[in-house]
């Protein structure tokens, strides 16, 4: 089935079923694919945690106002976006480019200057909201992935960022809290997941200028 008709299937999960979990293998998958995901440049400045236990989760769930896909979710994942980007942290992606891809260094010089450029102008608020921005293309790729493997997934912006930073010990490592989501499986009585999606029209959302 094409993953487009897949997505009538997709809804943010309000119940999540506490005794059915995700399998680790799947995971895996998911992580594989997110680790995939575009991003400006491909310099990834973000990482993905998965919380799966419980202590954590009954924690988190105190700073996420007390919503309940927290701990009844079989997996948390929570996408940390980079505070800033050390120059020795570029340097690493393009030794890692030129070990990959097998070409000299030299090929690269402008490619690195022009990622030093563009962090250069950046202020740390923006560096911060740039990342945040990568960190977004995860999350989507995360979404798409749990559909074509019928796990359903929650993606929550409504969570103490700070919080979230300390229980996770996010601020010594400099990284912050950007969004998370909540993967598991429908329980029968969730009612969201039987209401029909309301959508704009196509010709309204879409504005072709060929």
């Amino acid at each position: 089935m094409p993953l487009v008709n897949k997505l009538h299937w997709r809804y943010a999960t309000k119940k999540f079923n506490r005794d059915k979990k995700v399998p680790e293998e799947n995971i895996t998958e998911l992580l594989k694919g997110v680790n995939l995901a575009p991003s400006s440049y491909g310099l990834q400045p973000y990482k993905v945690l998965v919380v799966h236990s419980n202590e954590i989760k009954k924690k988190l769930r105190e700073v996420s106002y007390h919503q309940a896909q927290i701990v009844d979710g079989s997996h948390i994942f929570i996408f940390a976006a980079k505070k800033d980007i050390s120059e020795r942290e570029v340097d690493e992606y393009i030794n890692r480019i030129a070990q990959v891809r097998e070409v000299p260094h030299s090929e690269l010089k402008d490619f690195k200057q022009s990622i030093q450029n563009t962090l250069d102008v950046m202020s740390d608020s923006e560096k911060l909201q740039w990342a945040e921005k990568q960190a977004y293309l995860g999350l989507g790729v995360l979404l798409a992935l749990c559909t074509d493997m019928k796990i359903d997934a929650c993606p929550m912006e409504g969570f103490e960022n700070e919080k979230y930073n300390q229980i996770l010990d996010l601020d010594s490592e400099g990284y912050h809290a950007a969004v998370i989501a909540a993967v598991g499986y429908r329980r029968d009585d969730d009612d969201y997941a039987k209401l029909a999606k309301v959508r704009k029209e196509l010709d309204d959302f879409v504005d072709l200028r060929y």
